[in-house]
C-alpha cells in the first residue's frame, strides 16, 4: 500500500532531461503498482489549453494514459503554471482533476491537498494576479484566443521564466508560505495534515494549534536538478529524491 505525491515538475520542450526522468518515473510506478500517484500543481511550466497538439503536449498525455491504463489511478490539481489544464486532458489521460483544496483520507488520517500558493499571502501582488488570472471570465477568454497567439505566449512566457534555474534565496523567500495561513487552513478544514508544492523547499514542518495539538505540513520539492517525491504508505512517509 503506497502512495505517491510530485509537484514543481515544470516540464518543458526545454527540459528533455526533466522529461525523460519523469517517463522513467512513471515507467516504475506502472511496474510497481501503487494506490495512487498525486501531482500537485504546476507539471508543466506552461498549458496553453488542451487543444495543443504539440509534439512535448501529445507524448506527455501519452505517458500519463499508459499509466492510468495500467491500473495506477492518478490525480492532479492545478498550480499557476497548468490551471489551463481542463476536461480534453482528463478524457485523453485518464487523469481526474481535483478541486483545491482537496480533503483525502491518506490510509486512515485526513489530509488536505492543494498546490500551496494560495498559502504565500506574504506577497500580496501575486495574490491579486492570482484571484484575477483564476477568474472564470479571463479562463474563458484566455482560451478563446487562436492557438497560435497562445503558443506564442507560452514561449515568450518561457523565455522569461525563473523556473529552468534554481530559485535565489530572495525569491524563494517571497514565495514562502506565511504562519498565519498555513494555521487558518488547519483551522478551517479541521485537520492536522496537509501536503503542498509550490514553495520548492522540500520539509516536513510541524505547526502549534491553539487546542494545544501539532499539525504537520508536509512540502514537495521542485523538479530542477533532480526528481523529489512524497512516498506514502500505512506506517510512514518519506521524501525522496532521484537523481537526473
Amino acid at each position: 500500500m503506497t502512495t505517491w505525491f510530485i509537484a514543481d515538475l515544470h516540464l518543458s520542450p526545454a527540459r528533455a532531461d526533466i522529461s525523460a526522468l519523469f517517463a522513467d518515473f512513471l515507467q516504475q510506478l506502472a511496474e510497481q503498482q501503487p494506490d495512487a500517484l498525486y501531482i500537485l500543481g504546476d507539471l508543466v511550466d506552461a498549458w496553453i489549453g488542451d487543444d495543443d497538439h504539440s509534439e512535448f503536449a501529445l507524448q506527455l498525455q501519452q505517458q500519463l494514459r499508459q499509466l492510468t491504463a495500467s491500473g495506477v489511478p492518478v490525480y492532479f490539481i492545478a498550480g499557476n503554471r497548468d490551471f489551463l489544464i481542463g476536461r480534453d486532458f482528463a478524457e485523453n489521460t485518464g487523469v481526474q482533476l481535483l478541486t483545491e483544496p482537496t480533503l483525502v483520507d491518506l490510509y486512515g488520517r485526513n489530509t488536505l491537498l492543494l498546490h500551496g500558493d494560495s498559502l504565500c499571502t506574504a506577497d500580496s501582488s501575486y495574490q491579486r494576479f492570482r484571484r484575477v488570472i483564476r477568474a472564470r471570465w479571463l479562463t474563458k477568454l484566455l482560451l478563446a484566443l487562436p492557438l497560435s497567439v497562445r503558443m506564442r505566449i507560452a514561449r515568450r512566457l518561457r523565455a522569461a521564466s525563473k523556473t529552468q534555474q534554481p530559485l535565489s534565496t530572495e525569491q524563494l523567500q517571497l514565495m514562502d508560505v506565511t504562519p498565519a495561513a498555513v494555521l487558518a487552513m488547519f483551522q478551517h478544514y479541521q485537520v492536522e495534515h496537509m501536503i503542498h508544492g509550490h514553495t520548492h523547499r522540500p520539509a516536513v514542518h510541524h505547526h502549534p494549534l491553539p487546542d494545544g495539538g501539532v499539525a504537520e505540513r508536509t512540502v514537495l520539492g521542485d523538479w530542477y536538478q533532480q526528481g523529489s517525491m512524497l512516498k506514502v504508505t500505512a506506517q510512514a512517509a518519506e521524501l525522496l529524491t532521484q537523481p537526473l
